[in-house]
């Protein structure tokens, strides 16, 4: 039996299809995932997120231990923001992709469920003789996403502070129901949304209001179909151990000129290496389903290899994402896939595959 969150029971009892995912029992769908899929593109969904790890830092050095451990750069946040980044080995490859929140009183770095005793163990590893506290939270919390079109007014009034006012990648800590707690206005699924995380016990009471003001239950499959339009990488699926930012198109949050940092001297390396494979999407024809491992194929030669695919419920397409050769990866290349011994044509489109409309 997994790790389970405070909302747990509440899943069961109302129907949800549980599966292991990152060591937690977690709801993959209560109704069908594209009943759930389209309550995010057209209204409100929420998940609960509580298996993700939630690290809190403080203390002198708590900034120079994340600059040590993480590719973007922290000393450039402003109070209150939220800011994307990588956790890399010593060769350059992913150990984590995270979330690192700024406070003028410490740090949080939201990290994957699957990754969390990794993570924390190397950072250990990377302490040396730097001077801060570490907190892990996860068991002690409860994370809820609200995303879609409709989740910010959805959410009016549940908090003290007026989390509609929150711009894109900021937070705040504020209280809901008389104790303290944090929102934030990020996502994971292409859509306007927020996050929320309070006292575990306070968990299920936030996630039937939610519920009654209108927002759908929504488990792991849509939230992966969701990411899936909007191009988002997944662990364990675009992002490993082997794979650099560079590859998976996510130099963007490297910071190579902000000082030294664990896998930077690989990542300078690695940056211009003409052999990698880099990240990108893919159209197919048809609705057959490109699924991780399948091998792309040009005139009978292996070209790259699918890491996650799906029929896009939005769209109406079949999309994937993989890491082909360089010369494969301009827009309009056209490759096959190889699903189960018959090749379908495909080919190679820019990304994200769905992109929200900004109002």
């Amino acid at each position: 039996m997994g790790l389970r969150t405070v909302l747990h029971d509440w899943h069961v009892a109302h129907g949800a299809r549980m599966v292991d995912f990152g060591g937690w029992d977690m709801p993959v769908q209560y109704s069908t995932i594209i009943e759930e899929h389209t309550a995010v593109r057209t209204g409100a969904g929420i998940f609960d997120v509580s298996h993700m790890g939630r690290l809190s830092f403080g203390g002198p050095d708590a900034m120079a231990l994340i600059q040590r451990i993480y590719t973007n750069n922290a000393a450039t946040m402003k109070d209150m923001q939220v800011r994307y980044g990588l956790v890399c080995n010593d060769q350059g490859g992913i150990r984590d992709d995270v979330l690192v929140y700024r406070w003028p009183y410490g740090w949080l770095m939201v990290v994957n469920a699957s990754n969390r005793t990794k993570v924390v163990a190397w950072i250990n590893e990377s302490r040396g003789s730097l001077n801060f506290q570490m907190t892990d939270q996860t068991l002690t919390t409860c994370m809820i996403a609200v995303q879609g079109p409709k989740a910010v007014e959805l959410c009016r009034g549940l908090t003290e502070t007026d989390a509609s006012k929150l711009s894109y990648y900021f937070a705040a800590p504020t209280r809901y129901a008389g104790q303290g707690c944090v929102v934030s206005r990020t996502g994971y699924t292409g859509e306007d949304g927020l996050e929320f995380m309070v006292n575990a016990q306070q968990g299920v009471q936030l996630w039937e209001e939610l519920v009654k003001r209108g927002a759908k239950a929504c488990g792991l499959g849509a939230r992966d179909t969701l990411r899936l339009e909007a191009a988002m990488p997944l662990y364990g699926h675009e992002l490993n151990e082997d794979i650099d930012p560079f590859q998976a198109r996510l130099g963007w949050a490297v910071k190579l000129d902000k000082g030294d940092f664990r896998g930077r001297e690989a990542l300078e390396r690695r940056q211009h290496d003409p052999a990698l494979r880099k990240r990108v999407g893919l159209e197919l024809e048809g609705k057959r389903i490109a699924r991780e491992g399948a091998n792309i194929m040009t005139d009978d030669n292996p070209v790259g290899t699918v890491c996650s695919g799906t029929f896009g419920p939005t769209l109406q397409k079949t999309i994937a994402m993989a890491y082909v050769d360089p010369a494969c990866t301009p827009p309009g290349t056209p490759v096959s896939v190889d699903i189960r011994g018959a090749l379908a044509p495909a080919r190679v489109v820019p990304l994200p595959f769905y992109k929200r409309a900004k109002t």
